[in-house]
């Protein structure tokens, strides 16, 4: 019997390491840069996006503010309290002349000017308060004193703002607009009237410019169309607009509604 020979194990060589061509390489940093370039084009557009979307906000928040001021106190033209007490011819009596406001007839409530070039019109509200009545000014404030005050306050757009005068003279408070993300260029006003026909139901039939308004129109005036102009916050390319233009009619109290 052969003598069993202890089996012995051949030691294979190790497969050798190697690292990357630098082809390899090359093609991993292209890979790399431009899963980049897409992350970071991800990023500004959403940052983008945001930004406008904040722009807009502000915009959408300025334009109701312009627009609830001016109806809040365009639709005050003419107003006086108690009718059972104070008459209006003398709440509302002829004024020769406001520094920046012009004059009024007996009973008139409300006046204005306009141009055709920017920043357009102006349009001047007067109306009489009793204390603590309640009704605002164009700077949100209300008569607190002991007798009955008489507002005359004057909208038009100053240093790309809606701003106001709150006693026909020419300090005026800036309301909306002026810088930022957007501005006010421009303010156009009409009024409505009744012209010829039969009756007086407080109908109106045609808007006029204030040019265009006689003595009769002013005590007349039914409603007010007012229209703002705001630069776009983000104009962009495909015909987006540079500016906005904003509408509304608004009716005057004493004027809207059936005679009766």
């Amino acid at each position: 019997m052969k003598p069993t020979l202890p089996r012995r194990f051949v030691r294979t060589p190790a497969a050798r390491q190697r690292g990357l061509t630098l082809i390899e390489l090359s093609i991993t940093m292209v890979l790399a840069l431009f899963l980049l370039a897409g992350l970071l084009t991800i990023l500004q557009n959403t940052r983008n996006a945001y930004a406008n979307e904040n722009k807009l906000s502000q915009l959408q928040d300025a334009e109701r503010l312009a627009l609830t001021i001016m109806t809040d106190v365009i639709q005050s033209a003419g107003y006086y309290p108690n009718p059972a007490l104070f008459s209006a011819d003398l709440s509302l009596p002829a004024v020769g002349s406001f520094p920046a406001a012009g004059s009024f007839q007996v009973l008139q409530g409300i006046t204005g000017t306009h141009s055709t070039s920017a920043p357009g019109d102006s349009v001047t509200v007067r109306f009489t308060t009793f204390p603590a009545d309640g009704i605002l000014d164009c700077i949100g404030e209300t008569n607190t004193g002991a007798s009955n005050q008489t507002y005359v306050n004057i909208f038009k757009v100053v240093n790309d703002q809606l701003a106001c005068s709150v006693d026909g003279g020419t300090t005026f408070t800036g309301l909306v607009g002026g810088g930022g993300n957007f501005k006010v260029q421009n303010l156009d006003v009409s009024y409505g009237v009744r012209q010829g026909g039969v009756g007086n139901d407080n109908s109106i039939n045609r808007y006029l410019h204030a040019d265009a308004m006689g003595a009769a129109d002013w005590l007349a005036v039914g409603a007010v169309k007012i229209a703002l102009t705001f630069t776009n916050p983000v104009p962009g390319p495909g015909g987006t607009p540079a500016t906005i233009r904003l509408e509304r009619v608004i009716a005057v109290m004493n004027r809207a509604g059936v005679t009766t």
